[in-house]
């Protein structure tokens, strides 16, 4: 196994962002399990003398720095910070997308994450690690995607200036575009037919499990990617 890192995650009291936070505790790391309700957050992940979970709306600069104030104070450093909480609402059309939508789809998609970095780097040292999660809707945007396309977007932008700021720290920053996967809000809003339209677009004909993006997380985190840093690194079944 690798050295024991130290990681916080955002989002992860369900689907990727708690499949990471496992993940990560199996492989015997620390984990700062971070979300709006800490309860959401320990029914997903237990109890674990590793895990340390802590309130967090990553649009809100005091919990942002409250959060990693208590990773350093439980842990004693950040080597590893998951960007994963976000949010994609569906306007009906472009003229409906309203300022609150707009405002909160960019606050959690996009300036949480700049500052939740801002805030992490400043603790990491050679070898830290930032992890974007990111979307193929950035890439191949549709009006249904619009704000959160841009905003994720924005996340790629983010992603290689980040990078190019902190790679003379050795600090490496990488995100991981995800294609379709399967989520409680994706079955609630696709309909079964619609569920295997999209599968038969894909190259391995099916919709990944959230669990899948795990592997390319522990990767990107680990010395296996020591020279990987400023990539967008899609997943998406082909």
């Amino acid at each position: 196994m690798t050295d024991k890192k130290v990681w916080l995650i955002t989002g992860a009291g369900r689907g990727m962002g708690a499949d990471i936070a496992k993940a990560a505790l199996t492989a015997g790391h620390a984990v700062v399990a971070t979300g709006r309700n800490t309860g959401t957050v320990t029914a997903a992940l237990g109890q674990d003398d590793d895990l340390l979970a802590v309130k967090l709306d990553v649009t809100d600069p005091a919990d942002a720095e409250a959060a990693v104030q208590a990773a350093l104070r439980r842990f004693g450093r950040i080597d590893v910070l998951v960007n994963n909480a976000g949010i994609a609402p569906v306007p009906p059309s472009l003229r409906e997308v309203t300022a609150e939508l707009f405002d909160k789809t960019v606050a959690v998609n996009l300036k949480g994450p700049l500052r939740l970095t801002a805030l992490a780097a400043e603790h990491m040292t050679e070898g830290g690690t930032v992890i974007n999660i990111s979307s193929t809707a950035s890439l191949h945007a549709v009006p249904s995607t619009v704000v959160y396309a841009a905003a994720k977007a924005g996340l790629n932008a983010l992603t290689k200036a980040a990078a190019a700021e902190y790679g003379p720290r050795g600090i490496r920053v990488n995100a991981i575009v995800c294609g379709t996967f399967h989520t409680d809000s994706f079955h609630h809003g696709k309909s079964l037919e619609v569920q295997e339209d999209l599968a038969a677009n894909v190259g391995l004909r099916r919709i990944a499990s959230a669990d899948e993006i795990v592997g390319t997380a522990l990767f990107l985190a680990s010395e296996a990617s020591a020279y990987l840093s400023g990539e967008l690194v899609v997943l998406d079944g082909g």
